[in-house]
C-alpha cells in the first residue's frame, strides 16, 4: 500500500484523465472499479497496457483478459466491449493512433495483429515510450519516434504482409479529409466528395478506408464526437454540445457516443471529474 504507484492505481479507479496529444495520437489514463464498457468501435489503433488488475472484454467473437505488464492490441474499426475480470477493478493506459500514421511509417501498410493481447518486450517498449512525459503535448519529433517504434512492433506481430498490392491515391484521399476536418458538422455529398477527389464513390470508400481504417461516413461521425469531447471537457452542457457538433439532439448524440466510446456522454464526463 505505500508503494506510489499502487497508491496511485487506487486513486485513479473510476476516473478517466487525458495526457498530451498531438495530432492523431491520444493518450489517456483510465481506471475502471464498477464500470463496463458498452460494445463499441474506435476509428483507431487502441493499444493499452494493464498497469494493475485484470482487464477482460470481448473482440472478434471471443472472450480475452490482459493482466498487469500486457498490453492489448485493438485494430480500427473492430466491435469490443471492455470490464474489470476482477471486483478490485483495473487501472491501464490507453494510446489511441490513426490509422494513417502507422501506414505512413510502413509505406501504406496498415498491420493486423491477430491476437490481441501481447506480452511482446517490443510492442511493452513502444507502449512505454508512448506514455513518456505524459503530461506535456507531444512534440513533432516525438511523435515520429512514437509511430516508428509502435509501427515496428505491430508489423513483427503481425508478420509478413500476403495482402495484393493496391494502388492508393493518397493525395485524392487528403482532399477529401481536409475538406472533412474544417467543416466536421457539414452534410456532405457523396456526389461532392466525387468531384474533389476525383474518384468513383466505390474507389474512394475502399481507398479511404484503406488508409484512414474507416469509412468517409464513419469519419466524419468520428470527428463531430471529437468536437463533442473537446466541448464536455470546456463545461459546455450536452444538449448544447449535441447542437454545436452537429448532431440533431442530445439523445441522437448519445447514442452515437456509447457506441463509439462504450460510456453514455453523462457518465464520460462523470470519470473525467471524478474527486
Amino acid at each position: 500500500m505505500n508503494d506510489p504507484d499502487t497508491r496511485r492505481h487506487l486513486a485513479m479507479r473510476g476516473r478517466m484523465r487525458f495526457g498530451g496529444s498531438a495530432c492523431g495520437i491520444e493518450r489517456a489514463e483510465i481506471g475502471l472499479a464498477g464500470e463496463a464498457y458498452a460494445p463499441h468501435r474506435h476509428d483507431t489503433y487502441a493499444l493499452g497496457m494493464t498497469l494493475s488488475g485484470v482487464q477482460a472484454f470481448r473482440y472478434r467473437g471471443s472472450s480475452r483478459t490482459s493482466l498487469s505488464g500486457n498490453v492489448f492490441v485493438l485494430h480500427p474499426d473492430e466491435l469490443h466491449d471492455g470490464h474489470p475480470g476482477t471486483e478490485t477493478g483495473l487501472v491501464y493506459s490507453a494510446l489511441y493512433v490513426a490509422p494513417h500514421r502507422i501506414a505512413e511509417a510502413l509505406g501504406g501498410r496498415m498491420p493486423f495483429v491477430p491476437d490481441p493481447v501481447s506480452a511482446d518486450p517490443r510492442l511493452a517498449a513502444a507502449m512505454r515510450l508512448a506514455m513518456t512525459d505524459f503530461d506535456t503535448p507531444i512534440s513533432e519529433m516525438q511523435a515520429t519516434e512514437i509511430d516508428t517504434s509502435l509501427a515496428d512492433a505491430l508489423a513483427a506481430l503481425a508478420g509478413p504482409d500476403t495482402s495484393a498490392a493496391r494502388s492508393v491515391d493518397i493525395q485524392a484521399i487528403e482532399r477529401v479529409v481536409s475538406l472533412i476536418d474544417a467543416a466536421p458538422t457539414e452534410d456532405f455529398s457523396i456526389e461532392t466528395l466525387e468531384r474533389l477527389s476525383g474518384l468513383e464513390r466505390w474507389t474512394l470508400y475502399r481507398q479511404f478506408r484503406g488508409v484512414h481504417g474507416v469509412s468517409p461516413y464513419r469519419y466524419v461521425k468520428m470527428r463531430r464526437l471529437d468536437r463533442v469531447r473537446a466541448l464536455i471537457r470546456s463545461g459546455l452542457g450536452l444538449a448544447e454540445a449535441a447542437l454545436e457538433a452537429g448532431f440533431s439532439d442530445q439523445s441522437h448524440l448519445t447514442r452515437q457516443f456509447k457506441d463509439t466510446y462504450g460510456f453514455a456522454p453523462g457518465r464520460w464526463r462523470r470519470m473525467l471529474t471524478a474527486d
